[in-house]
């Protein structure tokens, strides 16, 4: 791996696609959601500073655990002055983020357990289907097959 020397205070997209191990495609669309920024020289070109390795490894620490883009963009948001998370910011996050996975890995599991039961019937029926209504959801409004052509009439204007 290249090592940056210390004098150099700003890293090229390649440099820090190389040190990172994040695509330059994916470093332009963190940059895009602003999860990490640049400047851009006379030439237009990305210059980064080197804290950006430490918010792309917090972004894709994140990302590797299942928290969305959107959410980890909320926590960089939270810090004084576009700070670089440090490892109590990382503590901190890691605590709130928790309950928000415990649900997901619960509802992973339900659908999981009932991934069978769709494939041996074949039906997906919309009034008990899991899958496609968890925990009927759509009960109290709707039942059955009326649920997908109430959201096509819902969409349309003018009938």
């Amino acid at each position: 791996m290249p090592q940056i020397p210390e004098k150099i205070h700003e890293l090229t997209v390649g440099q820090l696609s190389a040190r990172s191990g994040a695509a330059v495609s994916a470093l332009h669309f963190y940059e895009s959601k602003g999860l990490i920024s640049s400047r851009r020289t006379a030439g237009n070109q990305r210059r980064y500073s080197r804290d950006a390795l430490r918010r792309v490894a917090f972004v894709r620490a994140a990302q590797r655990v299942g928290i969305p883009l959107a959410t980890i963009r909320e926590a960089l948001a939270e810090l004084p002055e576009e700070r670089t998370p440090d490892r109590e910011d990382w503590a901190r996050l890691s605590v709130a983020w928790r309950g928000e996975l415990d649900e997901r890995i619960k509802q992973l599991g339900r659908l999981r357990d009932h991934l069978t039961d769709c494939i041996g019937c074949g039906c997906l029926s919309l009034e008990t289907c899991v899958l496609s209504n968890p925990d009927d959801v759509f009960g109290d409004q709707l039942t059955g097959s009326r649920l997908l052509p109430e959201r096509r009439r819902a969409g349309r204007t003018g009938t």
